[in-house]
């Protein structure tokens, strides 16, 4: 296919970084055990890189996001200098938090009894100081985690030994480079707890086989088990699904090019236009339709999307970075996936978000706030998500039997494919080595 592609393609779209790990199970105790969920949150947790917010949801001095996960809860701020700084959220008097929302702020107060600090840490006030003549300036700055920025992402890190971010997440801002997810800002945002473990919940997005029962109408227009996976270091993996295309399971059925310029424009996915245009003679759908995007992109952002290839225009790129985060490259807009146990094994708060491109000319539009459906809603109330709305109720359709399923299982393994889901197997290689080593 990248061969085929009506524009130079860049090498590291090429390269393949596939590893054979193994084929032996994994036990279902790792996804349903509150021991083991234990250990995640004491070993685990604690000295990974996160992905806290974006930078445009703290634009200005004062602007705070309160990031709770796994134990930890920080303020993560906008400083007077234009830097970011992370700091916890537990008043150093009595213990109580000192904020439960994001939003903007002067100062962090206690509404307990009024300890405050200035937004960069500093003691500000002891009410009756009186009392407190053992307490100093300097024992009373609130403790700091670790920031670090890439691509408009806002990372924190609560450990002092952690690599820095960059090496952290190498491949990953090499390949990014061209995409420039700095300049798009938080279209949609929702988010839902599901009563599935995170682990087991991140997995279902790691990789693309399942398509072929779960999400049977996109094997039209979808490469599913045509996707490449890729691993790279300890924190990063890569599948890469190609659309455009007919899925392989469809194969030997009659089915032409035109079928799939026809059922990827009913489903309204990651193609523009509507209808039903016909192909050129001697125009193959994924140089169409990738051509119908490229105009789109440049009337909508202004930016010349000449030299994008067609498969950045039209393919899931889709990104995994230890432990629980997950963006889409390419020139489309970015999903960007987050996945925080909420508050044990047995939940999860699962948030999706995209990623949209500000026009070159006009002012960076605010993002939007997260929509928080309901337990009983469907993702199907969010209509912003699209036509994407329908697939993730499919996902979930499946994960909370899933959940109910491993802690009944009789012989208690779970069994990978040596190639397709090689990301799960990786991804667990990683945490293994945060619990265990």
């Amino acid at each position: 296919m990248l061969d085929a592609d009506s524009r130079p393609v860049p090498e590291f779209l090429r390269e393949t970084s596939y590893e054979y790990l193994g084929s032996a199970p994994l036990d279902v105790q790792r996804y349903t055990s509150a021991e083991f969920f234990r250990r995640e949150v004491d070993r685990m947790w604690p000295r990974v890189w996160q992905f806290a917010c974006r930078e445009e949801e703290i634009p200005d001095a004062g602007d705070v996001v309160v990031y709770d996960n796994a134990g930890v809860s920080l303020l993560v701020t906008r400083q007077n200098d234009g830097t970011i700084r992370a700091f916890h959220n537990v008043c150093l008097h009595r213990g109580r938090k000192l904020r439960t929302r994001s939003g903007w702020a002067g100062d962090f107060k206690c509404p307990f009894h009024g300890f405050t600090w200035e937004t960069d840490g500093r003691l500000k006030e002891i009410p009756c100081a009186w009392d407190f003549r053992h307490l100093d300036a300097q024992r009373m700055q609130l403790p700091e985690a670790r920031v670090g920025v890439w691509a408009g992402f806002v990372f924190v890190n609560v450990d002092g030994k952690a690599a820095p971010l960059h090496e952290w997440l190498a491949p990953l801002p090499a390949h990014f480079a061209r995409w420039n997810l700095e300049d798009c800002v938080t279209g949609v945002w929702v988010g839902k707890v599901i009563p599935a473990n995170w682990k087991a919940t991140a997995e279902a997005f790691m990789e693309a086989w399942h398509s072929v029962v779960t999400h049977p109408q996109i094997l039209p227009f979808t490469g599913d088990a045509n996707s490449r996976y890729d691993i790279y270091g300890d924190h990063v993996n890569r599948a890469i699904t190609p659309f455009g295309t007919l899925s392989p399971h469809l194969a030997g059925q009659g089915h032409d090019e035109q079928f799939v310029v026809d059922s990827i424009m009913k489903f309204g996915g990651r193609v523009a236009g509507g209808g039903a245009p016909k192909l050129p003679p001697g125009v193959g759908a994924r140089e169409f339709l990738a051509a119908a995007n490229r105009d789109k992109y440049k009337a909508e952002t202004g930016f010349d999307f000449e030299n994008a290839t067609d498969s950045e225009l039209l393919d899931a790129y889709t990104y995994n970075v230890f432990p629980n985060m997950a963006p889409w490259g390419g020139f489309t807009p970015n999903i960007v996936y987050r996945w925080r146990p909420w508050p044990d094994q047995d939940r999860t708060l699962m948030e999706v978000r995209i990623l949209t491109r500000r026009h070159k000319d006009r002012p960076r539009p605010k993002p939007v706030p997260m929509r928080m459906l309901s337990e009983t809603e469907a993702w199907t109330a969010a209509p912003e998500l699209g036509s994407l709305a329908n697939v993730f109720e499919q996902d979930m359709a499946n994960l909370p039997f899933l959940q109910e399923g491993m802690k009944v299982s009789a012989n208690g393994r779970i069994e990978l494919g040596d190639y397709q889901e090689v990301r799960i197997r990786h991804f667990h290689r990683t945490l293994d080595r945060y619990l265990f080593e």
